[in-house]
């Protein structure tokens, strides 16, 4: 069986989804007193994660 080589870096693209997250946690520093309180603001703005709140709470979705 051959492999197929990767169309991205894993671990590049994380380190990017990191660092995007803590250069607008820095912008929006005097709004949260931590970067817990951020992550938890950001979540709360997305579809996705709300959607998968949602199938924890109820697992018949």
């Amino acid at each position: 069986m051959e492999t197929k080589a990767k169309t991205f870096d894993c671990v590049e693209m994380k380190r990017k989804a990191q660092e995007m997250l803590q250069d607008e946690f820095d912008s929006r520093r005097q709004e949260f007193a931590t970067f817990t309180e951020f992550l938890n603001a950001k979540a709360k703005e997305s579809d996705w994660v709300a959607s998968i709140l949602g199938r924890f709470s109820d697992p018949s979705k």
